[in-house]
C-alpha cells in the first residue's frame, strides 16, 4: 500500500531514511513559518492568521505532492513572491492586501488550468539537457548563497556588492555548522544534516543566537485564520495593470517551479536520459492547487522549495519523505514556539552542503561546444547574481536561443523555445 500510495520501494528504500529526510527538509525550510508572517504582516495582515495559513497551505500542498506525484519534494510560500506581494503590489503599487490576495487566487486558478492542459509540462520538456544540468548546479550555488547570507558570513557592500562578513555569534555558529555537516557526511553518519541542525541549535543557546523568550512554552493553540480567510476584493481587479500583475505572477511562479523541479529531479536520479521527469504534471498540479487554497486562507503563492535538496541528500527518494514534511507542517501549528527557536544560522551548514552535492551536474555539461557552454554558464551565474532561479533560467534560455540562431544551429531550437524567447523579450520590454 505504501508503494502504491507514495512510490516507496521496500527493495531499495528504507523507512528510517525517508523519515530523517522528511524531517531534514522540514527543518531547512521551517524558517518560512517565521519569515512569511513577518513579510506579509507589513501589509497590515494579521501575523497570527498568516502563520496558520502558511503552515496549513504548506502542509496541504506538500501532502498533495506526496500522494499525487510520489516525489521527495516539499512546497511552501515562495520567498520571491511573498516579497513581490508585500513590497511591490501593496507598498509599491498601492493595492490593498485584499486586492493583491485576489490576484494570487486568480493566478492559482489559471495555474490549475494551464497545468491541466499540459502547458507547464510542455515548457519543462522544451528545456535542453545541458541547460537542465546548469539549472541543477545553479540552484545548488543559489541555496548555498542563501545559507551564507542568512548567517551573515557574507553581507552587502555598497562598492563590491558582497563581502566577507564580520565574525558574529551567528556567523561563527554557521561556520561550525558547515564544518560539522561536512565532517559528519565524510564519516558517513546517517542523518548528518539533521543532526547538524539540532546540534547547532543547542550550541546557539549559550552564544545568544538561539533565543528562548521569557515564559517560553513549547505548545500553543493555532491562531484563527478569520482575519485573512477569503478576504478578496474585486473592486480594483478588472484593469490592465492587474492583468500585467497576474502575468508577472504566473511568469515568476512557473519558472521558479520548473527550474526547481528540474534541479531536484536531476539530483534524485529520477530524470531520464531524454530529460523526462516522472509525475511532473502531478507535482505541478499540487503546486497550483496549493497556491489557490493558500490564497483563500491568506498566504502568498506556493512553489516547490529548493531546500528539498537537503532531504534528498539524506537519501529521500519517495513521497514518504514529503509525507513526513507535510505532517510536520501540521504539527508546527501546535508547536510553533518550539520550531521558531531554530535560527537560520543553524540551517546554513545544511544549505551549503546541499550546494556541494548539486555541483556534480556541472561535469555533465558539454563544455566543448560554446553554444551549449555559454548559455549554461549564464544560467548558473545569473541565478546567483540576480538572486532568482526564474531570472537565471530566463537569461540562460534567451542566451541559448540567440546563440544557436546566429550560429546557424536553428535546428537545435524547438518551437516552444522560440515562443518562450519572444515572451521573455516582451516581458523585459514592458516590465
Amino acid at each position: 500500500m505504501i508503494q502504491k500510495l507514495l512510490g516507496f520501494d521496500k527493495q531499495t528504500m528504507r523507512i528510517r531514511t525517508e523519515v530523517i529526510a522528511g524531517i531534514t527538509t522540514f527543518l531547512t525550510m521551517s524558517y518560512i513559518l517565521a519569515v512569511n508572517p513577518s513579510i506579509l504582516g507589513t501589509t497590515g495582515m494579521d501575523k497570527g492568521a498568516v502563520f496558520t495559513a502558511t503552515a496549513l497551505a504548506s502542509a496541504i500542498a506538500t501532502l498533495l505532492l506526496a500522494f499525487m506525484a510520489k516525489l521527495p519534494f516539499a512546497q511552501a510560500p515562495s520567498m520571491a513572491l511573498n516579497a513581490f506581494f508585500a513590497f511591490t503590489l501593496v507598498q509599491g503599487m498601492g493595492y490593498s492586501w485584499q486586492t493583491a490576495m485576489t490576484a494570487m487566487f486568480v493566478e492559482g486558478v489559471i495555474f490549475i488550468l494551464i497545468t491541466f492542459l499540459n502547458i507547464r509540462e510542455i515548457i519543462l520538456n522544451s528545456i535542453p539537457m545541458n541547460l537542465r544540468y546548469a539549472i541543477s548546479a545553479g540552484i545548488g550555488m543559489f541555496i548555498a548563497f542563501i545559507g551564507l547570507k542568512n548567517a551573515g558570513i557574507i553581507e552587502s557592500n555598497p562598492v563590491t556588492y558582497v563581502m566577507f562578513g564580520a565574525f558574529t555569534p551567528s556567523s561563527v555558529l554557521a561556520m561550525v555548522g558547515i564544518l560539522l555537516s561536512g565532517i559528519l557526511i565524510v564519516k558517513k553518519v546517517k542523518g548528518a544534516l539533521f543532526y547538524s541542525i539540532l546540534i547547532c541549535t543547542l550550541i546557539g543557546i549559550p552564544l545568544g543566537v538561539t533565543e528562548i523568550p521569557e515564559g517560553f512554552l513549547p505548545v500553543s493553540m493555532p491562531h484563527s485564520m478569520e482575519p485573512t480567510f477569503c478576504k478578496f476584493d474585486f473592486s480594483e481587479f478588472f484593469t490592465l495593470d492587474m492583468a500585467v500583475v497576474i502575468f508577472t505572477l504566473l511568469f515568476m511562479n512557473i519558472f521558479d517551479t520548473v527550474g526547481t523541479l528540474v534541479g531536484l529531479a536531476s539530483k534524485t536520479g529520477i530524470m531520464g536520459e531524454d530529460g523526462h521527469i516522472p509525475h511532473v504534471k502531478e507535482a505541478m498540479m499540487s503546486d497550483a492547487i496549493g497556491t489557490t487554497i493558500g490564497a483563500m486562507m491568506g498566504s502568498s503563492t506556493i512553489t516547490t522549495y529548493v531546500e528539498s535538496a537537503s532531504g534528498i541528500a539524506e537519501g529521500g527518494r519517495s513521497g514518504f519523505t514529503s509525507l513526513i514534511t507535510g505532517l510536520l507542517f501540521i504539527l508546527a501549528l501546535f508547536f510553533a514556539p518550539l520550531f521558531l527557536l531554530i535560527p537560520s544560522a543553524a540551517t546554513s551548514g545544511a544549505l551549503v552542503l546541499v550546494g556541494v552535492f548539486m555541483m556534480d551536474s556541472i561535469s555533465k555539461i558539454d563544455m566543448e561546444d560554446m553554444s551549449e557552454a555559454l548559455p549554461a554558464f549564464i544560467t548558473i551565474i545569473m541565478m546567483i547574481l540576480t538572486y532568482s532561479i526564474a531570472d537565471g533560467m530566463v537569461l540562460g534560455l534567451l542566451c541559448y536561443v540567440l546563440v544557436k540562431l546566429f550560429c546557424g544551429k536553428h535546428k537545435d531550437i524547438s518551437i516552444t523555445m522560440y515562443i518562450l524567447a519572444a515572451l521573455f523579450i516582451l516581458k523585459f520590454i514592458f516590465a
